[in-house]
């Protein structure tokens, strides 16, 4: 198995546009990531958390995210799910994104075998990447 990481994206005011959509099943299909759990919420105005059936998120008729449907492996529990609910201002709703990064499964399978240990790992923040990237070219 690759390594497991999670997302938490927010989408103020409710507003899903559903462009991100393909590329997630893109990246699904070509085998980069594989979905365990995938779970839309709603942060009301006055706190309270509820969890959205994916097949009601986009109100058009159409089920373009059906293929979304029983993504869950039970990694997340309710805790989870308060929890990513925190980092969502009232009034918006977020989708929570566990994912195997399934291309790093067989680099990762190697490693073990020969008896290496992942002993530290993190993600740099975007925006202070490109913060660095801009002051390097600013200071050539």
């Amino acid at each position: 198995m690759g390594p497991v990481d999670y997302i938490v994206v927010e989408f103020p005011g409710n507003r899903m546009t559903g462009e991100a959509f393909p590329l997630l099943v893109d990246l699904v299909d070509r085998g980069l990531i594989r979905i365990l759990d995938l779970v839309f919420i709603r942060k009301d105005e006055d706190g309270s958390v509820n969890a959205l059936e994916i097949a009601d998120l986009t109100g058009d008729g159409n089920l373009d995210l059906a293929v979304f449907e029983g993504a869950k492996s039970g990694l997340l529990g309710d805790d989870d799910i308060e929890e990513a609910a925190a980092a969502v201002e009232p009034g918006n709703s977020a989708g929570l994104l566990i994912y195997e990064n399934a291309w790093a499964a067989p680099f990762a399978a190697a490693l073990r075998r020969s008896g290496a240990q992942l002993v530290a790992s993190g993600r740099l923040p975007v925006q202070a990447l490109i913060a660095s990237l801009e002051a390097a070219e600013a200071a050539s």
